[in-house]
């Protein structure tokens, strides 16, 4: 049996049904397209599916969909305005902060809740807001100079 629930995805209002079991990461990618965040481990330890649900950066493959009632999700999808990238994606691309990219959104997703709640962080508040998500790509130093990067502007 299906619930309905109502929220905020990516600015925008919804309504849907959701199976009570489903995870919001499922939820996310196989009703609504939204493919960014990924499924890496399943059990919150990788951060590949990082969004942001009231601001905040939360596990999405650890929360079921029908906790998304009445709360605003944001995914990487929703960061850019049209086609103008989000500071955070820009900074990325510039400092060659993604090579596989599996890892990408939910990085950015960690570090954009950290910026709205503290937008002149230090390294090692950056280093502590990004702990839970690996990558096995770049060895995090340009992941650390891009975020560092739109916290300086």
């Amino acid at each position: 049996m299906k619930h309905k629930i109502s929220f905020t995805l990516n600015n925008e209002r919804v309504e849907h049904e959701v199976e009570p079991n489903k995870t919001l990461l499922r939820m996310l990618r196989d009703d609504f397209d939204l493919t960014g965040a990924k499924e890496g481990c399943g059990q919150g330890e990788c951060g590949a599916c990082t969004i942001l649900m009231d601001g905040k950066p939360v596990n999405s493959c650890l929360v079921l969909g029908v906790d998304a009632d009445g709360r605003d999700i944001l995914t990487i999808e929703g960061l850019a305005n049209g086609t103008e990238l989000d500071k955070l994606q820009a900074s990325f691309i510039t400092n060659g902060a993604l090579q596989c990219g599996y890892c990408t959104p939910g990085m950015i997703m960690a570090a954009k809740g950290l910026l709205l709640v503290n937008p002149n962080p230090t390294e090692e508040e950056v280093l502590k807001a990004i702990e839970g998500n690996l990558c096995r790509c770049t060895g995090y130093k340009k992941i650390i100079e891009a975020i560092m990067e739109v916290a300086e502007k």
